[in-house]
């Protein structure tokens, strides 16, 4: 069993670097190479092409990370129960666990509306050159709720430390 836990751990982390090392890549790689004014052009097709690329990618990251993280929990010696119930979150550790498990589900809230309405609804426009500054409006909107997910990713993974350390 420990064998299984330990592969469900390295998933997890795995799971974690690829949905959050995408996101990295966009803030830091890819929105400032597009904000140049050789790619502004291009910008809003380049960007949907990637988003879109990568949405299979975080879903799949999202999924095994909720799946590998409710299982690690269980090897920790917590019932599925416990967790529905609440039983697992008394004490210093369970509280911590709380904590990440609520910014879970807001990121996965955030990211379906993200993903499936925010983003389409930003690059539609921009592909049908909708007003200047609706499109912006829709841009800015969509963006921010990128960047919020992005924060509560970072600070999921700073809970995860103090969670095992």
């Amino acid at each position: 069993m420990r064998t299984l836990y330990l592969v469900s751990v390295w998933l997890h982390i795995v799971a974690a670097v690829a949905w959050v090392g995408g996101m990295l890549f966009l803030v830091v790689v890819l929105v400032p190479l597009l904000r140049t004014p050789a790619m502004r052009n291009q910008a809003p097709a380049l960007f949907h092409a990637v988003g879109t690329r990568f949405r299979p990618v975080g879903w799949i990251a999202l999924v095994m990370l909720v799946v590998t993280g409710v299982f690690n929990v269980t090897m920790r010696g917590y019932s599925v129960g416990q967790l529905l119930r609440g039983d697992a979150f008394v004490g210093r550790w369970g509280a911590t666990l709380a904590l990440k498990l609520s910014f879970v589900l807001l990121i996965v809230t955030m990211s379906a509306v993200h993903d499936f309405w925010l983003g389409p609804m930003a690059s539609r426009l921009a592909r049908e050159n909708a007003p200047a500054s609706v499109r912006e409006r829709w841009r800015r909107v969509a963006s921010w709720m990128g960047r919020i997910t992005f924060m509560l990713a970072l600070a999921v993974i700073a809970l995860a430390v103090l969670l095992v350390r």
